[in-house]
């Protein structure tokens, strides 16, 4: 077994940044919690599906988080493909000879689904019969999965990734462009929200209400969108903070403005969460009606009118910085 020593699946929320997470650390990058949450934008995002599906923080193209990792250090290539597509096997081929190539050379990986549920794993090592890997399944680690297996259960997906270190920029210039790209992802652009029972921003706010006020939204779901998005918005505040801090004194108002609105943000959901607690037992059912719902409803929208004014106010700052 060929194994990279001290390179960890750190358990957030989002999969994608807890093995990114991991993958800073293996490197010995110095970079915060909200800082990887902010900077690569996923701390001020949304995605909802119609019913509250749980597959809404992934199921989106996520071509930000990788243009943001670059500013912060990191490149990240690799493979990605459908069990349906004609040359899925030779795809599937590529990315372990990528991914055995990357361990040879000390560089951390991760991929989609190595274990049993349908997030991001961190890939710590292989041998001749397949990748070992760290997860919310598999918090020991476990493996050998044969690598002809990945991409062919569950969400039929194979994404491969390996990530090597790179000159990062400024704070500046890093912190102006994931405003740029939040403020894009908030306006459902095709190129990135690209299933139809799918809306970011605004618009995922007021999918999530409706889903909430008819009763539809999933109890699984919606317990588990109101946890992930609540950390995000928490993560969301301590990166202003932190960008505040960095910056200087002639963006303190704008970002005093931007912090209150992101914290309103972050307490409805938390509220949210906490009325609807998760739990990975919770049922694949509609929520139906109940005393709950009116409470929901009116946290919600209060949420939501925050972000809009939030999302206002990184607008005033990308013309600013």
């Amino acid at each position: 077994m060929k194994k990279l020593n001290n390179l960890f699946f750190k358990p957030h929320y989002v999969s994608h940044l807890g093995c990114l997470d991991g993958c800073f650390e293996f490197f010995g990058m110095e970079i915060s919690k909200p800082w990887l949450y902010g900077a690569t934008g996923h701390g001020f995002i949304i995605n909802i599906a119609t019913d509250l599906c749980p597959s809404g923080p992934t199921a989106w193209n996520t071509a930000m988080i990788f243009q943001q990792s670059r500013k912060l250090g990191a490149e990240i290539d690799g493979i990605m493909a459908w069990k349906k597509d004609a040359d899925f096997s030779q795809k599937q081929e590529q990315a372990w000879n990528l991914i055995k190539k990357a361990i040879d050379n000390n560089q951390p990986c991760y991929g989609w689904q190595i274990g049993a549920i349908p997030e991001f794993d961190i890939i710590y090592g292989y041998d001749d019969a397949g990748y070992y890997y760290q997860g919310y399944s598999t918090e020991e680690g476990s493996g050998p999965k044969p690598w002809q297996e990945v991409g062919t259960t569950g969400v039929t997906l194979l994404e491969m990734y390996r990530v090597n270190r790179i000159r990062p920029v400024n704070d500046n210039e890093t912190i102006k462009h994931a405003f740029q790209l939040i403020v894009k992802h908030s306006q459902n652009p095709k190129d990135w929200i690209q299933y139809p029972k799918y809306k970011s921003g605004l618009e995922g706010f007021d999918q999530w209400i409706k889903a909430i006020e008819s009763g539809t939204a999933l109890s699984f779901g919606n317990a588990y969108n109101a946890s992930l998005w609540a950390e995000c918005r928490i993560m969301a505040v301590e990166f202003l903070r932190e960008a505040q801090e960095r910056l200087g004194s002639q963006y303190h108002l704008l970002f005093e403005k931007a912090l209150g609105y992101y914290d309103a943000v972050a307490r409805n959901l938390t509220k949210l969460s906490k009325i609807y607690p998760f739990s990975p037992q919770l049922p694949m059912d509609p929520i139906g009606l109940n005393d709950r719902t009116q409470i929901c409803v009116d946290i919600l929208k209060g949420a939501r009118e925050a972000e809009a004014k939030g999302l206002k106010k990184l607008g005033e700052l990308i013309d600013m910085l």
